[in-house]
C-alpha cells in the first residue's frame, strides 16, 4: 500500500534560482518546513533568514544528500531545470535515497522525457506555461489563464455583452457556449460562486471553466 504523504510534509528544495526562491519562499508563506539546498554559497546566505532551514551542499553527490538527511524527506522539488545533466542526476539521487514524491523544473520535452524515466513523479515546464498564458493575455480577451493537463481552462474575463443583464440560466451560456460561469466579481465585492440566476453585470468580471477552444471562442465573443 502506498503511503499517503500528509499535506503539511516538509519539502527539500533543491535549486534556488528565480523558480527554486520563489518555490521555497511561497511554501514558507503557507507555513510549511523547507529545507533549501544550493551550491552558491551567496544564495543560501540570501535565503537562510527567509525558509526554515538553508543549507549549502552539491546535491549531485549522493553522499553529500544524505548527511543533510534528504531521505528523510517525502516531497522534493529539483529546480535546477537549466542546468540539464546536473537536474537529470540530482532526480536520480533523490530515486535512490526513495524519496516519495520528486517534483522536478524542465526547459524541454526531451528533458522531461528523461526526468520521468530517471522516477521523476511530477515534471513542470515553467518557462513553456507561462509563455503559453502570457499568449492569451496579450489579446486583452482574457485576465487570466490557467490550462489543465486534460485540456480543461479556468480563465478570467469581462463577460460578453450577449450575457450580461439577463440570469445566466436565460442567457444559456452552457448550452450556447458549452462553457461554465464558475463565478462572479463585482466591483468592491469578493468573487461569489456563480447559480443559475445570477445576473451578470457590465461591471463584473467573471471566471469560466470549459475546454481551450471553447474559452477562446467565448473570449472572442462582442464586448
Amino acid at each position: 500500500m502506498v503511503e499517503r504523504i500528509r499535506s503539511d510534509a516538509p519539502v527539500l528544495v533543491i535549486g534556488l534560482g528565480r523558480f527554486g526562491a520563489a518555490c521555497a519562499g511561497e511554501l514558507d508563506r503557507l507555513d510549511r518546513e523547507v529545507l533549501a539546498v544550493d551550491g552558491n554559497l551567496e544564495l543560501v546566505q540570501k535565503w537562510s533568514e527567509r525558509v526554515t532551514h538553508a543549507v549549502q551542499a552539491d546535491a549531485r553527490n549522493i553522499d553529500a544528500l544524505r548527511q543533510i538527511g534528504a531521505q528523510d524527506f517525502q516531497v522534493a522539488v529539483v529546480a535546477v531545470g537549466s542546468l540539464i545533466e546536473a537536474s537529470v542526476l540530482i532526480t536520480a539521487n533523490l530515486v535512490d535515497l526513495k524519496v516519495p514524491q520528486i517534483w522536478a523544473k524542465a526547459v524541454s520535452q526531451s528533458h522531461g522525457k528523461i526526468l520521468a524515466r530517471v522516477g521523476a513523479n511530477h515534471v513542470i515546464y515553467p518557462e513553456a506555461e507561462a509563455g503559453e498564458r502570457v499568449a492569451h493575455l496579450v489579446s486583452g480577451r482574457m485576465l487570466d489563464f490557467i490550462r489543465f493537463d486534460d485540456d480543461f481552462v479556468l480563465a478570467k474575463m469581462y463577460p460578453p455583452k450577449l450575457i450580461r443583464g439577463v440570469g445566466l440560466n436565460q442567457s444559456g451560456v452552457r448550452t450556447k457556449y458549452n462553457v461554465t460561469v464558475v463565478g462572479v466579481k463585482s466591483p468592491g465585492r469578493p468573487f461569489r460562486y456563480a447559480e443559475a440566476d445570477t445576473v451578470v453585470t457590465n461591471h463584473d468580471l467573471v471566471i469560466v471553466s470549459g475546454t481551450n477552444s471553447d474559452i477562446e471562442r467565448f473570449a472572442a465573443l462582442d464586448r
